[in-house]
């Protein structure tokens, strides 16, 4: 499997890159834990955000991808209309596709809209809003850089 490092100043030019394609008003930030929370940390400093969450999930086991998709720890939104959720890729989709489902049965009338930093083109969806292409395993600074 072709593997890339993905360092901290590449992640910090494409999220101004994100953040510049974000065209939609919002009212909360919501990220799936844990490749979105470096994120949504940024990005809530960048949007001058305190309505900040993160919920759980598992769907991976090191680089092998489980049987289904846990979704759990999901935050009170009931305060938002329009909720930015990030996500740092959209790889199959099954992680999104489960986490849209949950959310949408706590929470029927939000509008939940998504950015991701890298998205595979072959995902079951597509996130709103996205930088690049992936079309290998990346390594992200987060996951080895304290290793």
């Amino acid at each position: 499997m072709n593997r890339v490092y993905y360092p901290y100043e590449e992640f910090r030019d494409d999220l101004k890159v994100l953040a510049g394609k974000i065209d939609q008003p919002f009212d909360a930030i919501l990220c799936i834990a844990r490749g979105g929370m470096t994120m949504a940390h940024l990005l809530g400093e960048y949007y001058e955000m305190r309505a900040v969450y993160s919920l759980n999930t598992i769907g991976y086991e090191d680089i092998e991808k489980n049987e289904s998709v846990e979704v759990f720890n999901i935050p009170d939104l009931r305060s938002a209309k329009h909720v930015l959720l990030l996500d740092d890729i959209v790889d199959s989709g099954d992680t999104l596709i489960e986490v849209l489902k949950v959310l949408g049965e706590h929470y029927p009338d939000i509008t939940f809209m998504i950015a991701s930093l890298f998205y595979k083109k072959s995902a079951k969806i597509a996130p709103d809003w996205y930088v690049k292409e992936a079309t290998g395993w990346i390594d992200f600074f987060w996951t080895v850089d304290l290793k």
